[in-house]
């Protein structure tokens, strides 16, 4: 197994909004819209200003501000329609679909897209949503088992002309499907801090995506996923995504004041039910150590601990910020924003090109130290 290249240029992508609500639960204003033709405009600019991928949430019921939910792998296609180079992720949760399903509808849609679709497999957190559609609640680790299983099974119908599995979830027999799809296999994507998420992320997963973090955090998940590839003899490392949330203003003053006018206009009701659930989902791994296990208020007043990655200054500060998680390990930072289609690209042309400097350099620094 060979790691990822550090002289890489870092990727970026962007939550899709296809949820109502926007990414933080504060009344503050966030132009943002969950609609089609807001989302196809902003997927334009997004490509247009230095962003390769995006992905789709999946949602089934309302909750948290997200009243309306588009359903994800039709709006993402829906996305690449409208572009011509960006990568779209749909994020697809295993009970609602079955890999059947899901290799067929990823399989035609890479056939109309040049091959620009990629899953998300989400194992759940939500309890209550399983509920209202009628969906098991298996237990935490159970919930990786199956994702895991779902994995092998879309990997195998995407490879294989006779695919067979006899899983603890799934079951084929001769199972051949064509066409298979367009410019090999779609990347699988995958989040989750537990024990359960990083080792099924060691075993069968090409991405790793992970909650907010600081540099030293995301380095200890970045090791812990690597010692782990080695001991299971995959042959391929996993790339990592880091979830972050951009604050990039012209004076760091700006953006702290943003930041503080966020957490100052947030929901109370809306952040301790969210809190509540999580911290539920988190706890509720073998050693406490999920997802939201240990987020605070702030943390949790934007979804995935977007706060805790920091990129919240000026343009050089945040710049120099990703850096520093790039050399802790990540190969894609995944951003949101209060006000998106601004937003991205003002951080694509303010942002990114200082990014691609600060890699330009280190580059040059490792070659003239080798």
């Amino acid at each position: 197994m060979t790691n990822p290249k550090k002289n890489e240029p870092l990727k970026f992508a962007y939550w899709v909004p296809n949820v109502s609500g926007g990414l933080v639960i504060s009344s503050i204003e966030q132009r943002t819209d969950w609609g089609i033709d807001y989302n196809r405009k902003l997927a334009q600019i997004a490509e247009q200003n230095g962003f390769e991928y995006a992905l789709s949430q999946i949602r089934f019921t309302a909750g948290y501000g997200a009243d309306n939910q588009h359903e994800s792998v039709s709006f993402s296609h829906a996305l690449l329609a409208a572009t011509e180079k960006l990568r779209v992720i749909a994020a697809v949760l295993p009970g609602p679909w079955n890999p059947a399903l899901l290799a067929k509808q990823i399989a035609t849609i890479s056939h109309i897209t040049n091959g620009r679709i990629d899953v998300n497999i989400v194992s759940g957190w939500f309890r209550g949503e399983f509920a209202a559609i009628g969906e098991p609640w298996l237990d935490h680790d159970e919930r990786y088992r199956r994702s895991e299983e779902f994995i092998r099974a879309i990997r195998g119908i995407w490879t294989e002309d006779s695919y067979n599995l006899r899983g603890d979830f799934y079951r084929f027999t001769d199972y051949s499907m064509k066409p298979k799809p367009l410019g090999g296999i779609p990347q699988i994507f995958q989040g989750g801090s537990s024990r359960a998420a990083r080792d099924m992320a060691a075993r069968v997963s090409d991405w790793y995506f992970t909650n907010g973090n600081t540099p030293e955090g995301l380095k200890a998940q970045v090791d812990d996923i690597r010692g782990k590839e080695r001991a299971f003899g995959k042959s391929w490392p996993a790339r990592i995504g880091m979830n972050a949330f951009g604050i990039v203003r012209e004076t760091e003053q700006e953006a702290k004041a943003v930041l503080q006018e966020v957490i100052d206009k947030a929901i109370p009701d809306a952040v301790r039910g969210f809190h509540h659930e999580v911290q539920n989902a988190g706890n509720s791994s073998p050693e406490r150590e999920g997802n939201w296990a240990k987020s605070t208020f702030q943390d949790l007043v934007q979804y995935n601990d977007g706060f805790r990655s920091n990129l919240i200054g000026t343009p050089e500060q945040v710049a120099e910020r990703i850096i520093a998680h790039k050399r802790a390990g990540a190969d894609l930072i995944l951003m949101g924003f209060l006000h998106f289609q601004e937003e991205v690209e003002y951080f694509g042309k303010k942002v990114i090109p200082l990014v691609r400097e600060l890699e330009a350099q280190e580059a040059g620094s490792l070659q003239a130290a080798e």
